[in-house]
C-alpha cells in the first residue's frame, strides 16, 4: 500500500506542482484551482490510508488554501508560490522516504511548521517566511518523473512564444498575439462548424447541374421536333412550327443563362470550400504545439534511471517537432513516462547480457511521432529482450485470469492484451521504476480518453513496441461513412483495422456461427443492423461490404449495405439528457444537412461479443469463466485514487469476492452496462462523473436498479450522507471503515456470502 501511495504522490505532486507554476505565471483560472484542490485531496485520503498523518496534515492544509481560493475568500498570488512549492516539496519527500512511518521521526515536526504556515496564508492573504526546516529525503531508486511546467491558458500559435521582448529581439520573429486557450477552443469549433457548412453547397451545385442538364435534354427535344417538322418527317399546322422557333429560342436563352449561374455558382462553392479548409487547417495548427515541449523531462529520466539500474541507454526522439493537439499534449506525459520506465526495466537488458546475446552493450529506446492517414502516430520502441509470451500465459493462469485449458489455446495477440489489465505485471518484484502493474492501464485509459488505440508488439530477445494512433484533434474527426439499413453511420479511421469485400462463397458457417478467414485467422461475421438494431432490406450483396473492427483482441467483421467514403466530420456531443446511447459516441452533419451518428467502437465490439459467442474466448470471458468455476460473488470498486481502489480490492479479495476495479463514475458505468455485479462500491469526488451521479444511473435503470450500492467517502457531513442515500445507495461509510471490520461487514451484509 505504502508503494501505491508513492505512485499516487508522484502523480498527484506533479499536478500540484504544474499548478502552483501556472499560478506564478498569473494563472487563476477556477479550473487551475480545481485541479489542485482535487490533488490535494486526494492525496490527503491516500496518505490517510497508509496511516502518514504528517503528510495528511499537510494535503488538508493545502486543500483548505485551494478551497478557499475557489470560493474567492481567498486570492493565490506569486509571492505565495515558494511556500505551497515547499509543501509540495515535503509530500514528495515523505512519499519516498523510508523512516516515514517510524515513530518521533523528523517529518511530524516539519509539518506542524508548514502547517501553520499554510494557516496563516489563508488567515491573512499574506505569506510569511518559509521558516519550515529543509526537506530532505533518503536516497530512491530512480527520480520522479520531471515534468514541464504547465502551459498557462494563454497559447501563442503552435508552440508557446517567448515573452514579448525576448521576441523583439528575435531578428526574424513572427509578431505573435496572445489568445486564451478557451478563445482558441472555441474558434476551433466554429471553423469546424463553416467547414460542415460550407459543404453543403455542394448539393445545391448538384441539384443546379440536373437541372442544367434536363434543359439540355429539353433543348435537345424541340430541336428535334423542328427538325423532323423541317424534313417532312411530320407534318404540323405553320403556326405551330412557328411557336416551336420561338420555344427554342426561348429555351436556349434560358439554357445559356442557366449555364452562366451554374458556372458562377460552382466556382464560389469550391473558392468557399477551400477557404473553410484552408482556416479550420490554420486554426487546428494554431492549436498545436511540437512533441517536444511534453518529453522535455525524458531524456533526463532515461539518463538517471538507467544509472540506477547500471544499464547503458541511449535514448533518441523523432519527430520531436510534430504537431499535437494541446488537449493531447497535455495528457501524453504520464503514459508516455509509463512505456519508458517499463522499457527501461522490463526491456533494455545489462551490458553483461546483452553483450551475451551478440548485441552491443548499449540500448537504445526510440519514441517516435508522426501524422499518418490523418492521425497522429507515436511508436515507443525498445531493443531489448522483448516478451516472453509463455510466460505471460502462466501468469495469467496463476493470477485466476484464466483456466489452463483456456490458456493454451489463445494466441499471441490475445495473451498480450493481458498486459493491459489493471494491476497486471509481469514482475515478480515492485520497485520504484516498475512492477507496479498499473503502467499500461494508465496509457490505455488514456488512449481511450481522447478517442485512440494502443497496441503492443514484441520479437523475443529483440525488441517491444507499442504504437498510439490519436486523433490530431478533437473537435474534427477523420471517418469512414457507411450505410446501414439506409442510414449513414461514421466508424472513426482510428478504430478501424480494414475494410473489404467478402465473397459469399469465402464465409463458413459453424454451429450456426458465421466466419471469414483473414491472414489466417478466423473472424467472427454479423450484420451490422443486426447489432445497431435496424431493420435489414434483404439478402446482403454479394460481395458483401465488411468494416473490420477490434477492441482489446477481439476483432469483428460487421457486413454495411454500402461503404458511402471518408469524411472530415465536426464532432457534437449528444445531449446528456440520452445518458449512454448503446454503441454511438457523438453525432455530426454531412453536407446535405442530415445528421449521422459515429460508433462507439468500444460499445460495439462489446455488443457483437454478446451476439456472436462461438468463437474463441475473449478476455471479458475469460474472467467471467474464472469467476463461474469459483462460483464467486463479484463486485465493482469506483475510485480515482489508486491506493483507495488497491486497498478496497485487497480487502475484499482477502474475503473471496471477485473484484474489477473503474477510476471514475464514467468508467465505472461503462463497466456496469457491459458484465453483471452483485454490488457496487463507489466514492463520492471523481472527475468525468462523480459518485452521485453514477448511483442515480444505476437506481434509474429498471434493470440495474437492485444492484446494492455502497458509498464510500471522506466526507462525514449529515449532510453529505443524506445525499447519498437520497440518490439511492443503500449504505454510506466513511472511509475510516477501514481500519475495522465495518467495511468488509457491510459488503457481506448487502451481497450476501461471497462463494454462492
Amino acid at each position: 500500500m505504502l508503494e501505491l501511495f508513492r505512485l499516487e504522490a508522484e502523480s498527484q505532486t506533479s499536478v500540484l506542482s504544474a499548478g502552483i507554476l501556472a499560478v506564478e505565471e498569473l494563472d487563476r483560472s477556477p479550473d487551475t484551482i480545481e485541479a489542485m484542490m482535487r490533488a490535494a485531496h486526494s492525496l490527503k485520503g491516500a496518505a490517510r490510508i497508509v496511516g502518514l498523518d504528517p503528510a495528511v496534515r499537510v494535503a488538508h492544509a493545502m486543500e483548505d488554501c485551494f478551497v478557499a481560493a475557489g470560493k474567492g475568500t481567498f486570492r493565490v498570488r506569486p509571492e505565495h508560490v515558494d511556500l505551497l512549492l515547499s509543501a509540495v516539496d515535503f509530500l514528495s519527500s515523505i512519499a519516498k522516504a523510508e523512516d516515514a512511518l517510524a515513530p518521533e521521526s523528523r517529518w511530524a515536526a516539519t509539518a506542524e511548521v508548514l502547517v501553520g504556515e499554510l494557516a496563516s496564508l489563508v488567515a491573512n492573504g499574506t505569506s510569511p517566511p518559509v521558516t519550515s526546516p529543509p526537506v530532505t529525503s533518503p536516497p530512491v531508486t530512480g527520480p520522479p518523473v520531471t515534468s514541464p511546467p504547465a502551459a498557462s491558458p494563454e497559447t501563442t500559435g503552435p508552440a508557446d512564444a517567448p515573452a514579448p521582448t525576448a521576441a523583439r529581439a528575435l531578428e526574424h520573429a513572427d509578431r505573435v498575439v496572445r489568445v486564451s486557450a478557451d478563445s482558441l477552443t472555441r474558434l476551433v469549433g466554429l471553423a469546424g462548424e463553416s467547414l460542415v457548412e460550407t459543404r453543403q453547397l455542394r448539393p445545391f451545385v448538384d441539384g443546379l447541374l440536373a437541372l442544367r442538364a434536363a434543359q439540355v435534354d429539353l433543348c435537345d427535344a424541340i430541336a428535334s421536333v423542328e427538325e423532323r417538322i423541317e424534313s417532312g418527317e411530320v407534318v404540323a399546322p405553320s403556326p405551330l412550327g412557328g411557336s416551336l422557333g420561338r420555344i427554342r429560342e426561348r429555351a436556349d436563352s434560358v439554357l445559356a443563362g442557366l449555364m452562366k449561374h451554374v458556372e458562377d455558382f460552382e466556382s464560389f462553392a469550391r473558392r468557399n470550400e477551400d477557404l473553410s479548409n484552408r482556416l479550420h487547417h490554420e486554426v487546428i495548427v494554431s492549436r498545436m504545439r511540437p512533441l517536444a515541449d511534453g518529453i522535455r523531462g525524458f531524456p533526463r529520466l532515461v539518463r538517471d534511471i538507467a544509472r540506477t539500474l547500471g544499464k547503458q541507454v541511449r535514448f533518441e526522439v523523432r519527430g520531436e517537432e510534430t504537431g499535437v493537439d494541446r488537449d493531447i499534449l497535455d495528457k501524453l506525459e504520464a503514459p508516455l513516462s509509463h512505456l519508458i520506465r517499463n522499457a527501461l526495466d522490463h526491456g533494455i537488458e545489462t551490458p553483461e547480457d546483452r553483450e551475451a546475446a551478440g548485441k552491443p552493450a548499449g540500448g537504445t529506446i526510440r519514441l517516435e511521432a508522426r501524422h499518418r492517414a490523418g492521425m497522429l502516430n507515436i511508436t515507443v520502441t525498445d531493443d531489448g529482450r522483448g516478451i516472453d509470451v509463455e510466460s505471460l500465459r502462466g501468469r495469467a493462469v496463476a493470477r485466476g485470469l484464466v483456466a489452463r485449458q483456456v490458456a493454451d489455446q489463445l494466441s499471441e495477440l490475445e495473451l498480450l492484451e493481458f498486459l493491459f489489465l489493471p494491476g497486471f505485471s509481469t514482475k515478480d518484484q515492485v520497485s520504484e521504476i516498475s512492477g507496479r502493474g498499473v503502467g499500461l492501464d494508465v496509457v490505455q485509459s488514456m488512449v481511450k480518453g481522447v478517442g485512440g488505440t494502443v497496441r503492443v508488439a514484441a520479437q523475443p530477445g529483440r525488441q517491444t513496441v507499442f504504437t498510439l494512433q490519436l486523433p490530431i484533434t478533437m473537435s474534427v474527426i477523420r471517418a469512414l461513412l457507411v450505410d446501414v439499413g439506409g442510414e449513414p453511420y461514421a466508424f472513426p479511421l482510428t478504430r478501424i483495422d480494414q475494410i473489404l469485400h467478402c465473397r459469399h462463397a469465402d464465409v463458413r458457417t459453424v454451429e450456426g456461427r458465421q466466419y471469414f478467414d483473414r491472414d489466417g485467422a478466423s473472424i467472427g461475421l454479423v450484420m451490422a443492423g443486426q447489432i445497431l438494431g435496424i431493420e435489414e432490406p434483404g439478402q446482403p450483396v454479394d460481395p458483401m461490404p465488411v468494416v473490420v473492427v477490434s477492441d482489446r483482441g477481439q476483432q469483428f467483421g460487421m457486413i454495411v449495405d454500402a461503404f458511402l467514403g471518408e469524411r472530415d466530420l465536426e464532432v457534437r456531443p449528444l445531449d446528456r439528457r440520452l445518458g449512454k446511447v448503446p454503441d454511438i459516441n457523438s453525432a455530426s452533419l454531412l453536407e446535405n444537412g442530415n445528421p449521422v451518428l459515429i460508433v462507439d467502437v468500444e460499445d460495439l465490439v462489446r455488443s457483437i461479443d454478446n451476439v456472436l459467442m462461438g468463437r474463441r474466448l475473449s478476455r471479458v470471458e475469460f474472467e467471467q469463466l474464472a469467476e463461474r468455476s469459483r462460483r464467486r460473488k463479484r463486485v465493482l470498486v469506483v475510485d480515482d485514487s489508486i491506493t483507495v481502489r488497491e486497498l478496497e480490492r485487497q480487502l475484499l479479495q482477502a474475503r473471496g469476492f471477485a473484484v474489477d476495479v473503474a477510476v471514475d463514475g464514467m468508467d465505472g458505468w461503462n463497466a456496469i452496462r457491459g458484465a453483471h455485479y452483485d454490488l457496487v462500491v463507489t466514492d463520492v469526488d471523481m472527475p468525468r462523473m462523480d459518485g452521485i451521479g453514477l448511483v442515480s444511473l444505476i437506481k434509474n435503470d429498471p434493470t440495474r436498479k437492485d444492484i446494492p450500492v455502497v458509498i464510500v467517502s471522506y466526507k462525514d457531513r449529515e449532510e453529505d450522507r443524506l445525499r447519498g442515500l437520497d440518490a439511492g445507495a443503500n449504505r454510506y461509510l466513511t472511509k475510516s471503515s477501514f481500519h475495522d471490520e465495518t467495511f468488509v461487514h457491510t459488503i457481506i451484509d448487502l451481497a450476501g456470502e461471497p462463494l454462492s
